[in-house]
This record gives C-alpha cells, sequence and structure tokens, in this order.
C-alpha cells in the first residue's frame, strides 16, 4: 500500500510522542511505501514568542513576512524535520528529510498579498519520492514549498500533505492530529464521511478552525487523488499502536472516502 502521513506539529513536540510514532512509522515502512509530511506551528509560535515576534493568523494561515520565513526555514525544514528524522533512524528506518522546493516536489504560488510568503500548492513531481520509496528511504517531507523562479512559501501542512498523496497516488492519506477525529452535530466522533456529509458540517458550522481547515483539505485531496477506492483518515496520533490500526479501513478516527 502507498500511505501518505501527516504528522500535526503538537505530536512532535513531546520527545516521547516523537519517539513512539518514529518507532510505529518505520514498523509500518517495513510493510509499506510511506511518505510522512509534518507541520510544526506549535513549536514555531514559541520560536518567534521567545524573539518577541508576535504571530498574525488570517483565516488560520500565519501571515509570513521576510523574517517569519526565515524562521519557517529555521524551524520546520530545520529542527523539526531533523528531530524527526533522526528518530526514524534510531528505529531502523533509513528517512531522507526534504521539502517542498527540493526537485520541485510541490510548486506554490502565491496565496494572497495581504499573507506574505504563503503559498497555494499548485502541482506536484513525485519523481523523488518514487526513486525514494523504490529504494528503501523513507521521505519526510516539511511544508515549505516553492516555484521554479526561486521564490519560497510557507505552505498549510494539510494542503500540501494532499499535494503530495495525489502525485504519490497514494491509497490512503492519514492526517494525525491531536483530536479523535471529526464530531457530528451531536458531538460525537463520526465513523465515516462522503463529501456531501464534510460539506455540511462546514455549512452548518458544525466544524470550524483546525478541523474545518483539515475537512477542506480533504475534500480537494479526495478530487486530486481521484480513486473511488480512496480514503482519507483524520484520527489520533497519541494512541500506542496508531500506526497498525490505520492500515485497516476500520481503523480508528474519521474516515472520508467517495461511497463513505
Amino acid at each position: 500500500m502507498r500511505m501518505v502521513i501527516k504528522l500535526g506539529g503538537t505530536l512532535l513536540d513531546d520527545a516521547a510522542s516523537r519517539r513512539r510514532l518514529a518507532g510505529e512509522i518505520a514498523s509500518g515502512a517495513e510493510r509499506h511505501q510511506i511518505v510522512v509530511v509534518h507541520g510544526g506551528g506549535k513549536q514555531m509560535t514559541r520560536y518567534l514568542a521567545e524573539r518577541g515576534i508576535e504571530s498574525r493568523f488570517v483565516n488560520g494561515l500565519r501571515v509570513t513576512t521576510p523574517e517569519i520565513l526565515d524562521a519557517v526555514l529555521k524551524i520546520f525544514a530545520g529542527t523539526v524535520n531533523t528531530e524527526l528524522v533522526a528518530s526514524l533512524r534510531a528505529h531502523g528506518a533509513n528517512p531522507v528529510g526534504l521539502t517542498g522546493v527540493d526537485a520541485g516536489l510541490v510548486d506554490a504560488e502565491l496565496l494572497c498579498p495581504d499573507l506574505g510568503h504563503v503559498g497555494r500548492p499548485v502541482g506536484s513531481n513525485p519523481a523523488l519520492l518514487n526513486t525514494l520509496v523504490h529504494d528503501g528511504f523513507l521521505p519526510v517531507v516539511a511544508c515549505v514549498a516553492g516555484d521554479r523562479a526561486g521564490n519560497i512559501y510557507n505552505v498549510n501542512g494539510d494542503r500540501m500533505a494532499v499535494e503530495c498523496a495525489a502525485a504519490f497516488e497514494a491509497e490512503k492519506l492519514v492526517f494525525l492530529t491531536d483530536v479523535e477525529g471529526v464530531r457530528d452535530a451531536d458531538g460525537k466522533v463520526a465513523r465515516w464521511l462522503t463529501p456531501d456529509n464534510a460539506r455540511e458540517l462546514i455549512r452548518s458550522g458544525v466544524a470550524t478552525g483546525g478541523m474545518q481547515a483539515k475537512l477542506e483539505a480533504a475534500l480537494v485531496g479526495l478530487e486530486k487523488m481521484r480513486q473511488k477506492r480512496g480514503e482519507i483518515r483524520i484520527c489520533a496520533g497519541f494512541y500506542d499502536g496508531i500506526m497498525s490500526k490505520i492500515e485497516y479501513a476500520e481503523g480508528p478516527g474519521t474516515g472520508i472516502s467517495i461511497n463513505g
């Protein structure tokens, strides 16, 4: 199975959590072709606060000035990526740290001038991912993208994962996060959603903030993956054994597919 795992920065901020997930992903990579995409928003906010730089958000996206873009490279492509790669290697994997800039893995364009250096993914070249997984390596991609003109963009990690999954022709895209799944109007975790279900949760205001962003990314992902059997899953990454559980259709959290 080809699988893309998106790791939220909260799960990677704690060393014990990072080591546990690294062990499970390394084990999963022995059975499947896996690509890891990660964020690091919590680490970024802390880094900026320690330097007296205010974090400003518009519709959940961090306004990225040239100063903050420099921090994005230091934290996302630097500290967070390297710590995760080191943890995976400690568990026997052959991880390779990357950004979307490498070999045009993910290209982006300016999303909105008011947001600064924030990009919208517009395409992905899977050649590097295919080469790496074919030779037994585990790609670990930070959510930084670029373009042929040499521009660098801060990209939403969920959208980055969607772009990688589509180009990589993944059969499963999993968002591992710090919540148990998508909650319905009754506050219960929904086991399965169709695209129409997901849109209704957004339209009715049940899904807001970060979960709205994940559902919107999932809807884009289903369209881009174009596989009637393709599945996207949103679930908690803080449970022991989560990787072995998400390998199965009736895994934890919320599954989103064309047929629900």
